[in-house]
């Protein structure tokens, strides 16, 4: 299914179709209770007018077991029916959670428009909603049984009487329908604003340190509660409709329930209905008023999945950003990654290339024109917002497929991203990884203090975000699992902007040796003079172009402003 196919009715419709074998076995046990359940009031009056009024004891005896058997068909009938239908909707909530997680981790990226808070909020709150398609359905058909059997039930005791009830509650379940698009644009804004607030928590949450640093906690919070306030007011506002559509429910419901009773009542007056017909009508008009009831709640509820499904498919139709080719890792050639006349953003007509065997040092007077070529070398930016080309062993990196690029070309950037779990598990992002390898990347990064420090070694437990680490502790650790890679070309982008001199020459020295294969091609994309003093050559970049290139230590000596960059 392309992207361009998914929609709102799209997600509900598969829902019901990927958990139609729990579907249609909830809705046979559902109907089956309510069957029976309507039954139960016709059976009472049976029982009166063949064995309470004759005073025939077999009848009774007999009645009261047929009476004993409808209940235990309509216990088990419910209980399972119940069972399958919560099973069904925790299937399709789990599996459309998966897939969402799955579209937000696609390598290619995805032009969704949501904040991660957005989509956190859609994979917490909206893949449950949308689910709620298949109780409805289960609902719905057991209401539909509920009152086909009790409108029978009632034209067999009387004509008039059961087509009343035929025609009345159809026109009572298309009135209380024509509020259903009002509640589904009140669940649908309900829901934005709940993750529009979930997004800004992120945001904040993610951002506090920053924020307690330049003393902007207060306006955070401030702007928190505002987004909170809003929030609240939507949900008051789609509760106040769901609590008006509910009355309106019950407050048919029960006239229609005081007029059939009503009219039974007349009609034994007149001597047209014995006192067990009487029950039963009775009976059966007050055991319709729960299945008008379920079908104004399921109004409600489909109100709720539609809106949510709206969101479900925003995320999962969304168009990816990079449309990459489908060719495989190509062979290893001695120019491991070249940049021919390529253009983004502030780059224009940039050409270089990485030997194989080569550290690359790259200087980029402008930090825009650094994050831009980060840009392109991580395979980010899609072909219409870039010009020139970017060859990858000699092929172009739009023929690539885009697990091919990446199993070459390994970016680090320097906001580096840990996971909560072992340092071990960070390390070697989910592979086997001998501890030997893993000690060598640690002392390579200079991260042998991460270690020290801690009694546990790689077994260490990282909070969120590695948030138990300093600035610069995070920053080695991520170099060290870039360096467990091992991949063919290794970018960094300004890999020690957090810890001291000393230790920046150290790492300096020991990413020299850890990338000192002949195979391998290294960018560093950095400020650093420990950095670029272990580079081969290093490329100049300003206002986008490339204005000189050289080993470090000649341009040293014969670039003034170059060395005020770098000394400064």
């Amino acid at each position: 299914m392309s992207v361009a196919e998914i929609s709102g009715g799209v997600v509900l419709r598969r829902a019901l179709r990927r958990q139609r074998g729990r579907v249609l076995l909830g809705i046979a046990l559902l109907c089956t209770h309510q069957a029976t359940e309507a039954l139960v009031p016709v059976a009472i009056g049976v029982v009166i007018d063949r064995a309470v009024a004759t005073g025939d004891v077999r009848a009774l005896v007999l009645s009261l077991a047929g009476l004993a058997a409808l209940f235990t068909v309509l216990a088990l009938a419910y209980r399972t029916g119940a069972r399958m239908a919560y099973a069904a909707v925790e299937h399709e909530a789990h599996a459309t959670r998966v897939e969402i997680a799955r579209s937000a981790l696609d390598p290619r990226g995805h032009h969704s428009g949501m904040r991660d808070g957005e989509l956190l909020s859609v994979t917490a709150s909206d893949a449950e909603l949308s689910a709620l398609v298949v109780r409805v359905a289960g609902l719905t058909a057991a209401a539909f049984t509920a009152i086909v059997v009790a409108a029978v039930a009632l034209l067999v005791v009387d004509v008039p009487l059961g087509l009343g009830v035929l025609l009345g509650v159809p026109l009572l379940v298309l009135a209380l329908q024509r509020m259903a698009p009002l509640l589904t644009r009140r669940s649908s804004s309900q829901q934005e604003a709940l993750a529009a607030t979930t997004a800004l928590a992120v945001d904040l949450v993610t951002g506090l340190r920053v924020l307690r640093g330049i003393g902007a906690q207060d306006h955070a919070a401030r702007r928190y509660a505002g987004a909170s306030r809003h929030a609240l007011d939507v949900t008051l506002r789609a509760a106040t409709t769901k609590g008006l559509h509910l009355g309106l429910t019950t407050m048919v419901n029960g006239l229609f329930l005081a007029t059939v009773a009503g009219v039974a009542g007349w009609l034994a007056l007149q001597g047209r209905l014995t006192i067990g017909e009487l029950v039963a009508v009775v009976g059966l008009a007050q055991f319709i008023a729960e299945p008008v009831q379920t079908l104004g709640y399921c109004v409600q509820l489909f109100a709720m999945a539609r809106a949510s499904a709206g969101r479900v498919a925003r995320v999962l139709g969304a168009a990816p950003v990079l449309a990459p080719g489908d060719a495989g890792p190509p062979a290893p050639t001695p120019s491991r990654l070249t940049l021919d006349g390529v253009g983004h953003a502030g780059l224009d007509s940039v050409n270089l290339h990485v030997r194989a065997g080569e550290i690359l040092g790259v200087l980029a007077y402008d930090p825009s024109d650094a994050e831009a070529l980060v840009a392109v070398l991580a395979g980010r930016v899609p072909q219409p917002e870039r010009r020139g080309t970017l060859y990858v062993d000699g092929v172009s990196a739009e023929e690539l497929h885009i697990d091919a690029l990446r199993a070459v070309v390994l970016v680090e950037q320097h906001d580096v991203a840990l996971f909560e779990g072992s340092l071990r598990a960070n390390l070697s992002a989910g592979a086997q990884v001998d501890d030997t390898v893993l000690r060598a990347a640690v002392r390579a990064a200079a991260a042998e203090d991460v270690l020290a420090a801690h009694p546990h070694g790689f077994d260490r437990q990282l909070t969120e975000r590695g948030a138990n680490l300093s600035g610069g502790q995070r920053q080695r650790i991520g170099l060290a699992r870039a360096l467990v890679a091992d991949p063919p070309v290794l970018v960094l982008h300004n890999p020690t902007t957090a810890v001291d001199a000393v230790t920046e020459g150290l790492l300096a020295d020991g990413l020299a040796s850890a990338r000192g294969a002949d195979t391998h091609g290294t960018v560093l994309i950095t400020t650093s003079p420990a950095l670029l003093r272990v580079t081969h050559r290093v490329v100049v970049l300003d206002r986008g172009r490339v204005i000189a290139e050289g080993p470090h230590e000649q341009l040293l000596a014969s670039d003034a402003r170059y060395r005020e960059e770098i000394l400064r």
